[in-house]
C-alpha cells in the first residue's frame, strides 16, 4: 500500500545529532512551521496552539536558561552528562517553543459550559497534533528534531525573556537542525495489542 502521509510519518523520528548545515533557509523553515500549525485541527477551530521560533543566539539563550535550571536540580556528578545533552539540542539551527493559549480555553469553557471539563483535554490534543505536524513537515525537508519537556523548570523565565503573554502555557521545546546522524532502530509493540478490530 502506498500512502504518502504514512511514509512522511515514518520519516519523522527523534533526531538528537543536529548541526546547522540545513538545505533550507531560516525563512523557509519558518514558512514550513507556519503552514503546519495553520492547518493543524483543533476543537471548535479554537486554534489554541501558539509557537515561538528561535534561531541563532536566541535559541542559544533558551538552552542556556534550560541548563541553568537543570544545574539547580541535577546532582553535581551527573551534570557533565546533562551539559552534553543540552549542547546537542543547541547544535542545530534553532528551537520551536510550543504553547497553548489558556485564555482561549477559558473563553470556550465560559461560552460552552456543557463541555467545560473537556476543553483543557482538547487543548492538549491540539498541542500534540500541532507538534506532530511541525515535526513531520520538517522531516520531509530533511530537518530533524526531537520533542523536549523542560516546561515546568523554565516557563516563567522563558515568558519573561521573550515578553510572552502570561496566558500562554509552555508545553514543549523542539530543537531543530540538519540531521547529522540518523535515528537508531525503533522497537514496536505488537500492533494487534494496540489496535483492536471488531466486525468485518
Amino acid at each position: 500500500m502506498s500512502n504518502l502521509f504514512l511514509e512522511a510519518s515514518q520519516k519523522r523520528r527523534s533526531i538528537y545529532a543536529l548541526d546547522t548545515n540545513t538545505n533550507l533557509s531560516n525563512a523557509q523553515i519558518t514558512e514550513t512551521i507556519q503552514a503546519a500549525i495553520a492547518h493543524s485541527p483543533s476543537a471548535f477551530n479554537s486554534q489554541t496552539t501558539k509557537a515561538v521560533v528561535l534561531y541563532g543566539d536566541e535559541s542559544a539563550k533558551l538552552w542556556a536558561i534550560v541548563l541553568e535550571a537543570l544545574r539547580k536540580v541535577t546532582p553535581a556528578e551527573a551534570f557533565a552528562a546533562t551539559e552534553g545533552k543540552i549542547a546537542s539540542f543547541n547544535a542545530g539551527v534553532g528551537t520551536v517553543l510550543f504553547f497553548e493559549d489558556t485564555s482561549i480555553v477559558s473563553g470556550l469553557q465560559a461560552g460552552f459550559p456543557l463541555y467545560a471539563d473537556n476543553f483543557p483535554l482538547w487543548s492538549e490534543q491540539s498541542a500534540g497534533i500541532a507538534a506532530f505536524a511541525v515535526w513531520t513537515a520538517l522531516a520531509q525537508e530533511n530537518i530533524g528534531g526531537s520533542l523536549q519537556h523542560y516546561s515546568n523548570l523554565i516557563e516563567d523565565e522563558v515568558k519573561a525573556a521573550w515578553e510572552l503573554p502570561a496566558e500562554w502555557r509552555l508545553t514543549a521545546q523542539m530543537p531543530i537542525g540538519n540531521i547529522a546522524a540518523p535515528a537508531g532502530d525503533k522497537e514496536f509493540a505488537p500492533i494487534a495489542e494496540r489496535v483492536l478490530v471488531f466486525g468485518e
